[in-house]
């Protein structure tokens, strides 16, 4: 399974959500980036990389990309961190593409570049890619 978690910057959410999804599914391509581009080449922001690693997960070789039209082709799912996210990488759809693309939860997991609560979208991050990895598992034994 190869998967590309996305968010604005490509600092704090989608790369927390790769470091926790590779934590979780060890075998699949877990990748991560941004809708824009202002951080690329960055390392995930200091406080979410601190909020990590207090969970044992290191964000710190990670850097920020930009997501593109070919990540399309690339992933068999792409997941955004809020409906904003998705409706700018569905922007970038080339024709007659029709790779999934789904929210991470049931509701946007807020910015804690913005919010400041680091743990509060680990806390979210953590319980959503759970779920979505258990969603997966049971769709692929059908």
């Amino acid at each position: 399974m190869r998967v590309v978690f996305v968010c604005l910057g490509n600092i704090c959410r989608s790369p927390a959500a790769e470091g926790v999804m590779r934590q979780l599914a060890p075998d699949w391509t877990i990748d991560s980036a941004g809708t824009g581009g202002w951080h690329v080449g960055d390392a995930p922001y200091g406080p979410m990389q601190e909020a990590a690693r207090g969970r044992g997960i290191d964000l710190s070789r990670l850097r920020a990309r930009q997501f593109t039209a070919t990540d399309f082709d690339r992933f068999d799912l792409i997941i955004a961190m809020d409906a904003q996210n998705r409706a700018d990488i569905e922007r970038l759809r080339p024709a007659g593409n029709d790779t999934p693309v789904r929210l991470m939860a049931a509701s946007d997991v807020p910015d804690p570049y913005y919010t400041r609560d680091f743990d509060g979208a680990l806390d979210m991050i953590s319980a959503a890619a759970t779920s979505l990895l258990a969603d997966i598992s049971a769709s692929q034994a059908r």
